[in-house]
């Protein structure tokens, strides 16, 4: 129930010492203020790591050969094999749990010579042959025509999508590209598809200069037969690729006569435990952010605390009285409760208020600079202004808890007495 005397009280109580007053809140308002700052920091750079991820399927190793390191069945040990398409079917029939296998061959362009020509232009671009799923493990936006599809595949059709980047090098500006022709070391393929990288892991340039052919056209063009170059290979959601990655590597290893234990002949990238140490990095930032905040909000408690049983000892003549005239205890620990709990409350929200205002104020100059790597949209959610009103409540509490016990313990004579 609102009870105006009470409230005109606890005004003039922390109105009679202004200095002292915004001082002690300071402290409370600065400790939320960097608590809500370093959270939306650490936001800010999640945001930024998991737009790198952006459309790329982390439940995804990628697999290649290198050399074999022990001698097995007869086999010399520093020898080099190849996969296979029979590689891709045992493994497609013998490992549960997999969402896609995508077998890959490679033209290398970057650093090389001209591998790609129409008419006059020529150009250095790395080559892909992939089958339709590879779309769905890394991240790419079809912005013209369409992407390799199983018609393609099943045809052995001369088709190919480009990149931006190819565009800019091989066509002039707005001349039509859909349905021309383009030579790959000698093969012509049409071109039926434009490409554009969402992301690239820092190189996005080179990212927009790559050519996608179909697998089979590509063995056949190249003369590559059934060997494989590499794959990637996504497991099913609530499967980690982690956990059944050595399956893979045991079929492997059986088909190609490679000894169990060689660790070194199949290399392999497990995107999915990096994206999980990321992740573990996230919530390391996190506790470290509240951890922070609350040793700096600790500091303004303590300060608020200090304040309050200053309060008390200047009031102590009044609170005898009180008690004298039938004040109960708990009227009068309530009163010392509610002063502390609306003072921290109003420093604290003004901690909030201006946490608030200089994200916007970061949000508007990132948008002005244009995007940053790294750090996209630092912010904080509800539940973060909900924990941080809570914190406050109990901060108030926790504040005006032994200064309120001592007013309790006030006798109305002591009281009186003391000058």
């Amino acid at each position: 129930m609102f009870n105006q005397d009470r409230w005109k009280e606890i005004l003039e109580v922390l109105t009679s010492n202004w200095f002292r007053t915004v001082l002690t809140a300071f402290g409370v308002f600065w400790g939320i203020f960097i608590l809500i700052l370093l959270l939306a920091a650490g936001k800010g750079l999640e945001n930024g790591i998991r737009q790198d991820f952006n459309g790329i399927a982390t439940n995804t190793m990628f697999m290649w050969t290198q050399t074999v390191s022990k001698s097995y069945e007869g086999m010399a040990k520093g020898r080099r094999f190849r996969y296979r398409t029979g590689d891709v079917s045992d493994i497609r029939q013998n490992v549960p749990n997999l969402r896609f296998i995508s077998p890959r061959n490679q033209l290398g362009g970057f650093n090389g010579s001209n591998n790609v020509t129409r008419g006059l232009n020529t150009g250095a671009f790395d080559v892909y042959g992939d089958y339709p799923e590879i779309i769905k493990q890394e991240p790419m936006e079809i912005i013209k025509g369409r992407f390799v599809n199983y018609g393609d595949i099943n045809e052995k059709r001369k088709v190919a999508i480009i990149g931006e980047g190819v565009k800019t090098t091989l066509y002039d500006l707005g001349e039509t590209v859909l349905g021309t022709y383009i030579k790959i070391r000698g093969v012509n393929f049409m071109v039926v598809g434009i490409y554009k990288k969402k992301n690239s892991g820092g190189n996005n340039e080179q990212a927009q200069k790559q050519i996608y052919i179909p697998f089979t056209s590509f063995s056949q063009a190249f003369n590559m037969g059934d060997r494989v170059g590499w794959m990637a290979i996504t497991a099913k959601d609530g499967t980690p690729i982690t956990d059944i990655k050595e399956q893979i590597f045991t079929i492997v290893k059986k088909n190609h006569k490679i000894h169990p234990d060689d660790m070194r002949a199949i290399g392999h990238f497990d995107l999915y435990q990096q994206f999980r140490r990321v992740e573990s990095l996230f919530l390391a930032l996190k506790v470290i952010a509240y951890f922070v905040g609350a040793l700096v909000l600790l500091s303004g408690v303590i300060g608020v605390s200090n304040i309050m049983l200053i309060v008390v000892k200047e009031r102590i003549k009044e609170i005898g009285i009180r008690r004298a005239l039938g004040a109960s205890p708990g009227n009068i620990r309530s009163q010392i409760l509610t002063e502390s709990v609306f003072l921290t409350i109003i420093s604290g929200m003004a901690g909030i208020v201006f946490g608030a205002l200089t994200i916007y104020a970061i949000n508007y100059g990132l948008e002005k600079a244009g995007p940053i790597d790294m750090f996209v949209n630092p912010s904080v959610d509800l539940v973060v202004i909900s924990s941080a009103l809570t914190i406050l409540i109990v901060s108030g509490l926790l504040a005006g808890l032994i200064p309120a016990q001592n007013a309790v313990k006030v006798k109305p004579i002591d009281a009186l007495r003391t000058d």
